[in-house]
């Protein structure tokens, strides 16, 4: 059994909406809750971090003052006694190693981002696209039973793709949109939610 995991929102607070608190640029709030396409948020991104000269320093200052959601540590370290976790999330290795050294090193497929000799982020390279999907698709493959979990539009791939499909303290019009989903508003639910998959995975045969 494996348990995937979104990072931003489900274990970590979201970094753009950090980047944009510190830097007050309203529209770096912009995340994957809010726009489906995630070529179109990233593209938008770099033409703001252009427009206001913030090079990848600047960003990670931010996410070196981060800390994981208040429970998501205890939640992670149970989850990991029962199944096998992988966090498939759209960010960046050169962002997500602070956060993932406060989370004792879980297992972390995401992208990197391109960035030249003076620090400015010129591009971003996907690991593969619909990665989160794709990846799930592969595990499946391997005979191995996914439970998923995720907040945001470039989530839902990667729910539909698993044999347990979560959503974890979405936003309400993506409730609306995926009703197929159980929705969980906090690590007490998520828990139950994955005891639930376990209990279904190992169930024998009638």
């Amino acid at each position: 059994m494996i348990a995937c995991l979104d990072l931003e929102g489900v274990l970590v607070p979201e970094i753009w909406i950090n980047v944009a608190e510190k830097t007050g640029i309203a529209e770096l709030r912009l995340t994957t809750r809010d726009i489906p396409d995630y070529d179109v948020l990233m593209k938008r991104r770099l033409q703001i971090l252009e427009q206001h000269h913030l090079k990848l320093q600047d960003i990670q200052e931010v996410i070196a003052t981060m800390q994981p959601l208040e429970g998501a540590k205890e939640f992670l370290h149970w989850l990991q006694s029962e199944f096998q976790v992988i966090i498939l999330s759209d960010t960046f290795y050169q962002f997500a190693a602070p956060l993932m050294k406060q989370l004792h090193f879980p297992t972390l497929f995401c992208h990197y981002l391109k960035v030249d000799k003076a620090g400015k982020i010129v591009d971003y390279q996907l690991r593969l696209r619909d990665q989160k999907r794709e990846s799930v698709k592969k595990l499946r493959d391997l005979n191995f039973k996914i439970a998923a979990a995720g907040d945001s539009y470039n989530d839902i791939g990667m729910l539909e793709e698993a044999d347990v499909g979560i959503l974890f303290c979405p936003p309400e019009k993506i409730v609306q949109e995926y009703p197929q989903f159980q929705v969980t508003k906090d690590y007490g639910e998520l828990k139950a939610a994955f005891e639930n998959a376990m209990r279904h995975f190992t169930k024998g045969p009638e």
